[in-house]
């Protein structure tokens, strides 16, 4: 039994519409890993794109440091722990996964080096609650 004209026509747009979107989202899917940054005045690549905790706590949590003593106070709270004050993603390929085919590091989230969004890893949040508990403790 053939199929009419415009069920094909709109199977045809259906399956356009969901190729689209998955063209447009596989940058996205790509970049699954980070580095954690210990300090934000290592060298700058248009190769990576990096996020400092004050950014992160804008972006994640909608918060800003009232003035700059707040936010020297974030710094200086995650430096206290141990944690990183930013990270980096590199934008070009998944390091560790160039081919893009889902693999993760044996380690994917003990927060050392090479972390990964989808393996657990804890990290990015940790470190943006940090930096809004230490600069939320400074009164400006």
């Amino acid at each position: 039994m053939p199929i009419p004209t415009t069920l094909r026509r709109s199977l045809a747009v259906a399956a356009a519409s969901v190729a689209g979107v998955v063209l447009a989202a596989s940058p996205a899917f790509a970049h699954h890993c980070f580095v954690p940054m210990y300090s934000l005045q290592g060298p700058q690549s248009a190769n990576w794109l990096v996020f400092s905790a004050e950014q992160g706590a804008e972006m994640e949590a909608g918060y800003t440091a009232q003035c700059r003593a707040a936010a020297d106070a974030g710094y200086a709270a995650l430096r206290a722990e141990g944690l990183p004050v930013g990270i980096k993603i590199m934008v070009t390929k998944t390091i560790g996964d160039p081919k893009d085919e889902g693999k993760m590091a044996g380690n994917p989230a003990n927060n050392k080096g090479l972390e990964y969004f989808g393996g657990g890893s804890e990290l990015p949040m940790l470190m943006v609650m940090t930096y809004i508990e230490g600069a939320s403790s400074v009164t400006c």
